[in-house]
């Protein structure tokens, strides 16, 4: 899994719910790049080094170190993208398929360009979304300084108490929905 911003508070709430299958996070590297890390028995949960508008590029390159590094076939390395939506309410975690929409996400279009389903077939790939909700003005500069902004305190809470839970969820859901 990999995330930027809310997606990293968000993977290190699951992180600390785990304790026993997952070491805290610590700078190893993965796509060519130094990246905090929780390595556990089921799942690699990554935070995405690079700034969010550019992130394909590195989540391919993980990805794909990771195939060649365990000696894996795309289907046998499941990648779950974990990112924040403005349309959805803050803390409301979805899965979506690889294929929805960006809704202007400037990350998800990146790491489309950079992993096209056809390239892989039989990979398993998906996101799964954490609401940021939407300030109300929808101009760039706005909805740039909601999205970039440091998370309140209460935000923190919802993420760690509400959204980490919800994570785990979905992250079961898609396991069974891809056995």
């Amino acid at each position: 899994m990999i995330t930027p911003f809310s997606g990293h508070f968000a993977l290190s709430a699951l992180q600390k719910m785990f304790p026993q299958e997952h070491p805290p996070f610590t700078s190893q590297r993965f796509g060519r790049k130094a990246t905090l890390a929780s390595v556990g028995r089921k799942y690699v949960l990554l935070q995405c080094p690079t700034l969010m508008n550019v992130s394909g590029p590195w989540v391919a390159a993980a990805w794909k170190g990771m195939l060649a590094d365990e000696g894996l076939k795309p289907p046998q390395l499941p990648l779950i993208l974990v990112h924040d939506d403005l349309e959805e309410d803050p803390g409301v975690v979805k899965i979506k398929k690889w294929s929805s929409s960006h809704r202007g996400h400037n990350g998800v279009k990146s790491t489309h360009a950079s992993l096209v389903a056809a390239q892989y077939p039989g990979a398993l790939w998906a996101r799964i979304t954490i609401g940021i909700g939407r300030p109300d003005a929808r101009d760039r500069t706005t909805v740039s300084d909601h999205v970039l902004r440091k998370m309140t305190q209460m935000e923190k809470s919802t993420i760690q108490d509400q959204s980490a839970p919800a994570l785990f969820q979905a992250l079961l859901n898609l396991e069974r929905s891809w056995s």
